[in-house]
């Protein structure tokens, strides 16, 4: 077998990639324990307030009989915590259990902790090797790491087209675009995401519920696993009717408008009925500030943000530099010129063009599904490409 620190780490990252649907807000992060060559115990963070994955790790080398592990080397994908929190810190359970070696995929990007399990597990005497496969292991969490380093979420826009790039015909009527593959894959991206975000146009136009609806016939998963993502509605003047379907059940649901925009009674009636009202700054063109917004969410703990809605706030995210990541979804049919574009951009000149790199391309079963990278990010290669529910398979 081959026996090397890239080879181990991988393992780790596929642990890891376990938790894509259900850590929320905690970061996915894998640990497997290795001595003399051998996989003595896996684990991987499956929720918040549960065990992490190293403590995983370590029941699961117990549940294996490797009662002793002392001179073992761990790989885990991100920095061992170090501070008290649901759990007692993970640095602390590998000096107890006398591992020899720990190594590391990235360090925890909170600037508040970064480095300090890392410390204390040095101290102790351990080696620490790291990082290893950083780009791998920074690509299990875009959103933990962009909330840590910039106070913000990560933030995709999800788009349907046809192939002359159109979303919808001039009447609205977009049902439906794609294949029932496509439709079937964007479940996978709701349920990576912590909130989905839409306009109030796209609610008063098809009264969409936006959950996560998992065909366990294609994708036997266990669903005790995947979370619902919060349903997050922009509504400048709190127009939403209160028995709107994205709206219930109202706990995993919230609406943001501009306080001074909003009729006290229709106020009082969607609060009466549980619905969640945030208030959020005007921005210049008179609509919600998509910047605070945002800046609340990623207070909230939210990590990742799927934005599902129409060209106008499609376009106004990619306006204000905010998204970071496009996925299209391009169906084999022509709309014609009047059917409705993917953003609506204030462009007039080919100097004022956004250019986007091309990340990925990928059929899925007659559609074609296309990931783009707005040229105003500096971006990372270490995208991992999941496309099933169950990602990592024990070899």
């Amino acid at each position: 077998m081959i026996q090397n620190h890239e080879y181990w780490m991988a393992k780790a990252i596929k642990q890891a990639q376990k938790g894509l649907y259900s850590t929320h807000p905690n970061p996915r992060v894998g640990c497997v324990i290795v001595k003399d060559g051998e996989l003595l115990g896996q684990g991987y963070h499956v929720r918040a307030g549960e065990g992490h994955a190293e403590v995983n790790a370590l029941a699961d080398a117990k549940s294996r009989g490797n009662q002793d592990i002392t001179g073992a080397t761990a790989y885990v994908t991100l920095e061992p915590c170090s501070h008290h929190g649901k759990t007692p810190p993970c640095a602390d359970a590998l000096i107890k259990a006398g591992i020899s070696c720990l190594v590391y995929g990235m360090q925890d990007p909170n600037p508040e902790v970064s480095g300090n399990g890392l410390k204390r597990i040095a101290k102790a005497g351990i080696e620490v090797v790291g990082p290893i496969l950083k780009a791998q292991c920074e690509a299990l969490n875009p959103g933990f790491i962009k909330r840590m380093r910039e106070g913000l979420p990560f933030i995709r826009v999800k788009l349907a087209m046809s192939v002359d790039g159109r979303t919808a015909m001039e009447s609205g009527e977009s049902q439906w675009i794609t294949g029932p593959n496509a439709r079937q894959d964007v479940q996978r991206l709701r349920a990576q995401s912590d909130a989905v975000v839409t306009g109030i146009g796209s609610v008063l136009a098809d009264n969409p519920s936006m959950t996560v609806r998992i065909d366990h016939n294609d994708q036997p998963v266990d669903a005790k696993t995947v979370r619902q993502p919060l349903r997050v509605v922009m509504d400048t003047a709190l127009s939403i009717l209160p028995d709107a379907k994205i709206l219930f059940p109202t706990q995993q649901a919230c609406v943001f408008c501009v306080e001074e925009e909003v009729e006290s009674e229709h106020l009082d009636l969607l609060q009466e009925r549980g619905v969640r009202v945030r208030f959020a700054n005007r921005g210049e063109d008179g609509r919600l500030d998509l910047l605070t917004t945002m800046e609340q969410l990623a207070d909230d703990g939210i990590n990742e943000v799927l934005v599902e809605t129409g060209a106008e706030l499609a376009g106004g995210f990619l306006q204000a530099g905010l998204v970071d990541e496009i996925v299209v979804y391009m169906a084999p049919k022509l709309l014609g010129s009047s059917a409705r574009p993917m953003f609506q951009l204030p462009l007039d000149t080919m100097a004022e063009a956004l250019d986007l790199e091309l990340k990925s391309v990928r059929q899925v079963g007659q559609d074609v599904r296309l990931v783009y990278v707005p040229q105003y990010l500096e971006y990372d290669d270490g995208l991992l490409d999941i496309d099933e529910w169950g990602v990592a398979q024990d070899a």
